[in-house]
């Protein structure tokens, strides 16, 4: 029996699958979800494996992502998608319309590279592994023990959000730390250099982030030749959170036209 990943689904119309970022869920994207639904779009905002309400599992690589999203989209019955991809979920999302192009009509990449990318999540972690769910802290002391390690509000409040009452008196995270914690390497990978996708693609980066870089428009251009870049304006890693009137903007019109 194949497990099915978790999800929102909402609205009625061509599908438009949503995938998260590290340590996302489904829920960031809730506001969104629901604006592109009232646009003429069936969105399914998925939680990957290992993370939100989705199944957790050791086996943790871009391909089990996929062939997760993939075993979705047969399981609702969902052709011709659309997809929009954040970060570690714009990874996945790549490698997905690269190996199953005919499934995807037009990708979204949202400030993410097919490159490599070094392990940078290590402060992140360190501050994650530092709680002890043993001997049942209250919510505010997990964010405490977080505050030590991560200052910036957004990323902390970002985390946070995967706390969770596993029984009544005990927190939890809802992703699974240990897998990520043993793997920190597996998000970084770079997309397979012969994977193309020469549908419509959109890549959006943050006018404040360095994930995208002028350099990389060449690598970008190699898998995706009829790709567009784009610049969201007062916005860094979490564009669509933190511009998202543009973010929307761009994105429909891309994926309306």
């Amino acid at each position: 029996m194949t497990s099915i990943l978790h999800s929102n689904i909402i609205g009625l119309g061509k599908p438009l699958v949503i995938i998260h970022g590290f340590l996302g869920m489904s829920d960031n994207w809730k506001t969104l979800a629901g604006q592109y639904a009232e646009q003429g779009f069936e969105v399914h905002a998925i939680d990957l494996r290992n993370h939100g309400k989705s199944f957790q599992t050791s086996d943790w690589s871009y391909s089990f992502m996929v062939q997760d999203v993939v075993d979705y989209c047969k399981h609702h019955n969902l052709t011709e998608i659309s997809v929009i991809g954040h970060s570690m979920g714009g990874k996945a999302a790549m490698l997905l319309a690269t190996t199953y192009p005919d499934l995807v009509e037009k990708l979204i990449v949202a400030d993410i590279g097919p490159k490599y990318y070094a392990p940078h999540h290590q402060t992140i972690l360190q501050a994650l592994n530092a709680v002890d769910f043993s001997v049942k802290p209250s919510r505010a002391e997990v964010e405490q023990i977080v505050s030590q390690y991560i200052t910036d509000f957004g990323t902390k409040q970002f985390l946070l959000k995967n706390l969770y009452w596993v029984e009544p008196g005990q927190l939890g995270f809802r992703f699974n730390l240990k897998v990520f914690t043993e793997n920190p390497s597996v998000i970084g990978e770079a997309l397979p250099f012969e994977n193309q996708f020469v549908k419509k693609t959109l890549f959006l980066r943050g006018d404040k982030s360095d994930y995208i870089l002028d350099s990389d428009f060449e690598t970008i251009y190699h898998h995706f030749p009829n790709a567009d870049v784009e610049t969201v304006s007062d916005a860094g890693h979490w564009l669509h959170a933190e511009n998202p009137s543009e973010f929307f903007e761009k994105t429909t019109r891309f994926l309306t036209k």
